[in-house]
């Protein structure tokens, strides 16, 4: 150990405590890290000198940064619904906008690439940077990490333009990372050993296969002692770094194909944090601190011509994305369409590591290296900043959600009444003119000529998320509840008005999935519960602090403790389900995706608790 090695993790930890002190939210923690290392490497006060270990922790620490990175892609979002479409899902899928996020991400990245292309050789014609395919490559880039973080804060992870954004961001990583390793083989005079990169697929396939089923069995041979899955994610890191090497391509590629291929196993968020823990909380910031430890930029300021390249080289960046806008536009509004093109220009994992390895095949002089650097870490404060500045939500992603009630009665209107106005768009249907008239002026009722199902289908109906039927008919409501699921409503809420008819229908509406209670039953509960708790009706009844459940869908939320959740001073968890299971909260559980929240607060409260946790950002 030396003294070196204590002050960059010195440095590593009290860099995220510097930002979070000074609500620094604009700047990524890597480029931060690069900074602290300006300031405590050559440029400044000087006080690293490299040694083995950092240098050692340096490079595991890049391995597993590109690690990560294959593990932050979603496979998901290239698959295609296997199942039968429902009538109701065909309808919606025939409405939605005929460009997908694959295609429009597909063409964005296909025009950004020609015009990274372009500049490259524009800057060779100039004669500032002769490497025509090393700059191109930079040009593509796209820091994958930082936009999958600013896409996880806006929370729009799920959402059809976070989705095409972050396609946009695989590309940008993925095929920059191929072409590099094309680039490094070809300049080292490799070039005609190059097919033997497909035996390092090869072998990812291998171990893919191998170990496909690993985590199925996994929880029931782990031990604290043992942590068999982080064992099995090194071995998987280091055999298919090995097997890069040897086939000479470079390291970072096999870390990558690494990352993809213990994310296609599947493992538990559990494991990934794990790895995150490790890989972000110690070695990562080792990479990005030296990196700016051995910046001299007091040598850089000294040529004219690197200072001349510093913004050049930053417009280029940018500009390599713009492009990207048209095959954004096919989508999504013009102004957003703009704003990602610019936040896509965000980029520094990649390119630092392009100029480490540039550097080493002697391709880029170290002048030339800290304006790419510099300049890269420009786009990391601009992107990100400009996103969050201009960004506006899509038309799609404000939608309410919708609900349908079929049978207008004092208990349904009531009901509909003191639903949150800003999360529902409530519909109320009846074929009784007399409850029409009743009702009319209290609720947004409309009146049917025919119960028929294929009538209601036509008059969209059941076009609808959520169903309620509520009529004190139980014979309709069944008939109705079997006819919208088999249309493909997803969620359909039944009355009946006693028990006895549930016995014979029960099985049936389990087996279709529809949600169904009982008077007889509730009042059952409800007595129980106030001879247990006489506090419970007040509860259930109150206008002011009802009982709420939310759905933890938000993976920002993920490992978050109980006390740190927004407003908690304003609500009361009573319980959180979990896999089917109660667990009794304290202020340091933590939330896990799926979690079912059940809580007490006031109606705004909840609205805006229910909003936050329950939005889609996987």
């Amino acid at each position: 150990m030396s003294v070196s090695f204590l002050i960059v993790t010195l440095a590593a930890f009290i860099t995220p405590m510097v930002l979070a002190r000074f609500k620094v939210s604009f700047l990524p923690t890597s480029v931060a890290e690069i900074i602290i290392g300006i300031i405590i490497g050559k440029s400044c006060f000087n006080l690293i000198h490299a040694d083995t270990l950092l240098s050692w922790c340096s490079t595991f620490g890049v391995i597993l940064l590109m690690f990560l990175s294959g593990m932050e892609i979603d496979f998901s979002l290239f698959k295609k619904n296997s199942h039968t479409l429902s009538p109701l899902e065909a309808k919606m899928a025939a409405n939605e906008p005929k460009t997908s996020p694959v295609r429009a991400a597909t063409y964005a990245y296909a025009f950004s690439l020609v015009a990274s292309l372009i500049l490259a050789l524009l800057f060779k014609v100039t004669g500032l940077f002769s490497d025509v395919g090393l700059a191109t490559i930079l040009f593509s880039t796209v820091s994958l990490g930082i936009m999958t973080s600013l896409l996880k804060e806006n929370e729009l992870l799920s959402r059809p333009f976070g989705q095409t954004i972050l396609l946009f961001s695989v590309l940008g990583e993925v095929i920059p990372m191929i072409a590099l390793t094309a680039y490094s083989s070809i300049y080292a005079g490799k070039g005609a050993s190059l097919w033997l990169i497909t035996l390092l697929f090869i072998a990812a396939a291998f171990l893919f296969n191998r170990f496909r089923h690993f985590f199925s069995f996994f929880d029931k041979i782990n031990k604290a002692t043992t942590q068999i899955d982080m064992r099995l994610a090194f071995f998987v890191i280091i055999a298919l770094v090995l097997v890069a090497e040897t086939v000479g391509a470079e390291n970072i590629l096999g870390a990558f194909v690494a990352g993809i291929v213990l994310k296609l196993l599947e493992p538990a968020e559990e494991t990934e944090h794990r790895l995150d823990a490790i890989g972000y909380g110690f070695f990562t910031p080792f990479f990005f601190i030296l990196t700016g430890v051995n910046l001299d930029i007091p040598s850089l300021m000294r040529s004219p011509k690197t200072l001349l390249l510093i913004p050049l080289f930053f417009v280029a960046f940018i500009l390599a994305k713009l492009p990207g806008y048209f095959g954004f536009q096919r989508r999504f509004s013009k102004k957003n369409s703009f704003v990602g093109a610019v936040a896509t220009s965000t980029t520094i994992t990649l390119v630092v590591t392009t100029l480490k390895i540039a550097e080493h095949l002697h391709a880029i002089t170290p002048q030339q290296s800290g304006a790419f650097l510099l300049a890269g870490i420009l786009t990391c404060i601009v992107g990100p900043v400009f996103f969050n500045k201009q960004y506006k939500p899509e038309p799609e992603d404000q939608k309410q959600t919708s609900l349908h009630i079929i049978g207008v009665n004092l208990v349904t209107v009531s009901a509909a009444q003191q639903l949150s106005k800003g999360m529902y768009d409530v519909q109320m249907y009846t074929d009784n003119s007399k409850n029409f008239t009743t009702y009319n002026s209290q609720a947004n009722v409309h009146f049917l000529d025919s119960l028929d199902p294929d009538e209601l289908i036509a008059n969209h109906i059941f076009d609808t998320d959520i169903l309620v039927l509520g009529y004190a008919d139980y014979n309709v409501n069944y008939k109705l509840s079997l006819a919208a699921k088999k249309y493909g409503v997803n969620r359909v809420i039944v009355r009946f008005e006693n028990r006895n008819p549930l016995n014979d229908m029960e099985d049936e509406l389990k087996k279709a999935g529809i949600e169904y209670f009982s008077y007889f039953d509730i009042n059952v509960g409800m007595m129980r519960s106030m001879i247990d708790s006489p506090s419970m009706l007040q509860i259930l009844t109150s206008s002011e602090s009802r009982l709420y459940e939310v759905v933890v869908n938000d993976s920002i939320f993920v490992g978050v403790e109980v006390k740190d959740l927004p407003h908690i001073d304003k609500i009361t968890i009573s319980r959180i389900y979990r896999n089917g299971h109660a667990i009794a909260p304290h202020g340091y559980t933590q939330l896990q995706l799926g979690d079912h929240i059940i809580f007490s607060a006031s109606a705004e409260e909840s609205a805006y608790f229910r909003r936050k946790l329950q939005r889609r950002n996987e």
